[in-house]
């Protein structure tokens, strides 16, 4: 079996708590091939590229690349391109779009305040269908061209609102995929578990099956909503909101040595006032799997849920 194959099917390895964090994203068309580095390594051009990488550092802001599925011809006159933004935070999830014809308008954006969630009415709404992103950078990892690459290609027959996008990270998940406007990621995705998903999200829901988490939270936190989710049997996107994750002191006991990391205590409340108290520690435990294709196995560190408690209602 390829090293593709093995990394796609090795299930072992838990998905939850294995989603790339941002509350906000900047998604720019550029078409084209991309690099392992495709903000710098494609026709975007290099300078504007650590351009806006500078402009988003520290803001919570999180920029790809995307292009329609198909042939990426080598195209340098790309005369008009689509950009979206995206904030992922519950109760507060919401997507704008334009179209420009100089990508380099993006650095005239507050950064900050998309960061936390202000667009302040830039750009238009966008009012389609959710919107999918797969990973398919075979320059970053060749399994995510290999699987992500005729995911995508079936999803646009099928007529879902797709794109291509540079770097969703856990390439060992592949096919990789995430879903706007409300931000979860999904791992080891096939055509049905996609089609299943934006259905979800047209009514406001998530499909819980092979869900890596909400981007705009840590992987702790990421952890702890879908354990809570999966013990309440909760699919609504905006129920449940993260409203404090704290580290906790080291255990020496608690795990075998070698294995235990840190630890969390996260606070996941319900809209309709129910909370839980999650414990989650990050374990070296499982059984080895590459990063990416090509990588040497090595134990990948994981999120666990140790403990999950209601708390008694004041």
């Amino acid at each position: 079996m390829s090293t593709c194959a093995t990394a796609s099917r090795n299930g072992a390895e838990p998905l939850a708590g294995t989603s790339a964090t941002a509350r906000t994203w900047l998604l720019i068309e550029q078409t084209g091939p991309w690099g392992a580095k495709a903000l710098t390594d494609s026709h975007l051009g290099p300078g504007l590229g650590r351009a806006l990488n500078a402009a988003a550092d520290g803001t919570g802001v999180r920029i790809a690349l995307i292009r329609r599925p198909g042939r990426h011809a080598d195209c340098h006159g790309v005369s008009r391109r689509r950009l979206f933004l995206a904030h992922t935070a519950p109760g507060r999830s919401w997507v704008r779009t334009t179209t420009v014809t100089d990508p380099g308008a993006a650095l005239g954006l507050d950064f900050a305040a998309l960061g936390a969630g202000e667009h302040h009415g830039i750009w238009e709404p966008h009012s389609g269908d959710p919107l999918v992103l797969v990973c398919t950078n075979g320059k970053r990892d060749r399994c995510c061209a290999l699987l992500g690459r005729p995911l995508a290609a079936e999803l646009a027959a099928a007529g879902i609102d797709t794109w291509e996008v540079t770097h969703l990270g856990g390439h060992r998940f592949s096919p990789t995929l995430f879903l706007l406007p409300y931000g979860y990621a999904y791992g080891r995705a096939s055509a049905h578990l996609v089609k299943s998903a934006v259905e979800a999200a047209r009514s406001g829901r998530i499909v819980l099956e092979h869900c890596r988490g909400r981007s705009a939270w840590d992987r702790p936190a990421q952890a702890a909503d879908l354990a809570v989710r999966a013990r309440i049997h909760e699919d609504r996107a905006d129920a449940l909101d993260v409203v404090r994750v704290e580290a906790l002191p080291p255990a020496p006991d608690a795990t075998p040595a070698g294995s235990a990391g840190p630890s969390w205590g996260v606070t996941v409340a319900h809209t309709d006032g129910r909370t839980w108290q999650v414990t989650v520690e990050q374990r070296t435990d499982g059984a080895p799997a590459p990063a990416s294709c090509g990588a040497p196995l090595l134990p990948p560190a994981r999120m666990a849920v140790f403990s999950l408690t209601a708390a008694d209602p004041a």
